[in-house]
């Protein structure tokens, strides 16, 4: 006679349903399985009860739940007590894919926003390296917006890439999907910034010992007295490691870091300000009363180029020249060879090689023969424009 299975709780009737079409072969192995939420809305049921019942097959080992893709049916054979990421590698390379060919290597990009004083290097140094190694690129923009970032790797992950590439919105509060991938083990990179407490590869500029240069250089010219302009210091560690250069600067030749001639509360350049006027015009009137109230000021040392152009209008509206009356010195500014772009002294950061190695490095993680925390920085070159010139001498 049958088993009466009237008063097994549902999960268990999921369970056993599921469990039965993955021995019959109607599902394969490699093949999805439907999702929590296709199962609750197949059964009429809640999402805990349909957890349930994937729990029990994951455990097992029918399946293998993979963050962000779905479950997959395992082959038999793989051993009893396998790590996740060990049953996962035992997957066809399809499972889990959708819209573009088993051959095909994607890898995903979610970068805050790029113009043309940073980041179009680094998109095109990651499509080439994408082409010398046969795969392909996929963009999306967060603008900065923690939320907009967390959807975005969502919607690359369903679609399959190989693997990510990610521009954090920020550095203190990194979002859940990121943390995900690091215990999962996806072959993932983050590129100009790394994240506290997160063991995710990185590749980005040594902010430390560029900021340390740029400071130098404004000693030599007889500047003491520099104003240092940036977004609020918790956004990102780029931010807070180029304070630390700057301040390392002012210790090894022994002059005082007096940050009353701070601002690190601009936030029109923010990827999710940028281009509103309002918020520029707010920026340079904030600079201009700072400029007026700190007459003592020789010099400015700005964090990127558009905070850079905020000095410069406030300087110019004050009806002081640059560099006679102060310096400016920042981060990166657009190739002059065309004109139209004004020629600020700047750390270049060398955008091209770090999309290069950011692509390489995403596949040797994916191919297992790179571990997936190193840190990897390079070196930023100064390069003298017509903003900078010796210190004025303030009676």
């Amino acid at each position: 006679m049958a088993n009466d299975t009237s008063s097994k709780p549902m999960y268990e009737k999921i369970f056993e349903t599921v469990k039965n079409q993955i021995l019959s072969k109607e599902y394969e192995v490699g093949e999805r399985i439907p999702s929590e939420k296709e199962l609750a809305d197949e059964y009429n049921v809640s999402r805990i009860t349909s957890k349930k019942a994937l729990e029990l097959l994951a455990g097992e080992k029918l399946i293998v739940r993979i963050p962000g893709r779905g479950s997959f049916v395992l082959d038999s054979s793989v051993k009893t007590g396998a790590s996740d990421s060990e049953q996962a590698s035992q997957l066809p390379r399809s499972a889990g894919r959708t819209g573009h060919s088993n051959d095909c290597t994607t890898i995903g990009l979610v970068i805050t926003d790029f113009g043309n004083s940073y980041g179009t290097g680094l998109i095109y140094g990651m499509e080439q390296a994408s082409r010398d190694n046969d795969c392909f690129l996929v963009l999306r923009r967060s603008f900065g917006v923690p939320d907009n970032e967390e959807i975005s790797i969502q919607k690359l992950l369903k679609m399959g890439v190989d693997g990510l590439i990610v521009f954090p919105a920020q550095g203190e509060y990194f979002n859940e999907e990121i943390l995900k991938l690091v215990i999962a083990k996806f072959p993932l990179v983050l590129v100009d910034r790394h994240l506290k407490g997160v063991a995710a590869a990185s590749i980005s500029t040594d902010n430390v010992t560029a900021a340390r240069v740029a400071t130098e250089y404004l000693f030599g010219l007889g500047h003491r007295h520099i104003a240092f302009l940036c977004p609020p210091p918790t956004d990102t560690s780029a931010v807070e490691d180029r304070i630390e250069g700057f301040i390392q600067a002012h210790a090894e030749k022994g002059i005082m870091v007096d940050k009353e001639l701070w601002v690190t509360d601009l936030f029109s350049t923010l990827p999710d300000s940028f281009r509103n006027d309002d918020n520029v015009e707010r920026d340079v009137q904030r600079l201009m009363a700072h400029l007026r109230q700190n007459p003592s000021i020789t010099a400015v040392f700005s964090i990127e180029y558009n905070i850079a152009l905020l000095a410069k209008a406030a300087i110019e509206r004050l009806g002081m020249r640059i560099p006679q009356h102060i310096s400016v010195i920042c981060f990166d500014s657009p190739p002059t060879d065309l004109g139209g772009a004004y020629a600020f002294t700047h750390m270049r950061q060398n955008e091209e090689e770090m999309g290069r190695l950011a692509i390489e490095h995403v596949l040797r993680i994916k191919e297992g023969q790179a571990a997936t925390n190193n840190r990897v920085t390079l070196d930023a070159k100064l390069v003298i424009g017509q903003s900078t010139g010796e210190a004025p001498i303030r009676t």
